[in-house]
């Protein structure tokens, strides 16, 4: 229920949910796209369990081939549309990389 209230608080402190995604106080910044490819979860094992910041994520963009960063943290809504050339990074209240995935 809690987790229900916290989605609905967001949305309703953005307008057009995508200009939430990516944007929250606390994140790490989205560094400039640097790759021209579509998205590939082959070796993003490693960056599990890593610091979330903007060279983090550079070096995640890197190895993923993606266009775009998203950055998810606890609690953050986000829209489920499938992107391929996306890299969806996931991160705890500690700013840990818990989860790296195209999409």
């Amino acid at each position: 229920m809690r987790i229900m209230i916290a989605g609905l608080m967001a949305l309703s402190l953005c307008a057009p949910l995508a200009a939430c995604a990516g944007s929250g106080e606390a994140g790490p910044g989205t560094p400039p796209a640097m790759a021209e490819g579509p998205c590939s979860n082959d070796g993003l094992a490693p960056f599990t369990g890593q610091k979330a910041s903007a060279e983090t994520g550079a070096a995640l963009l890197k190895a993923s081939g993606a266009k775009s960063l998203r950055w998810g943290g606890p609690g953050m809504a986000m829209t489920m549309d499938f992107r391929p050339d996306r890299l969806t990074v996931s991160y705890d209240e500690a700013m840990v990389i818990t989860a790296a995935r195209c999409g």
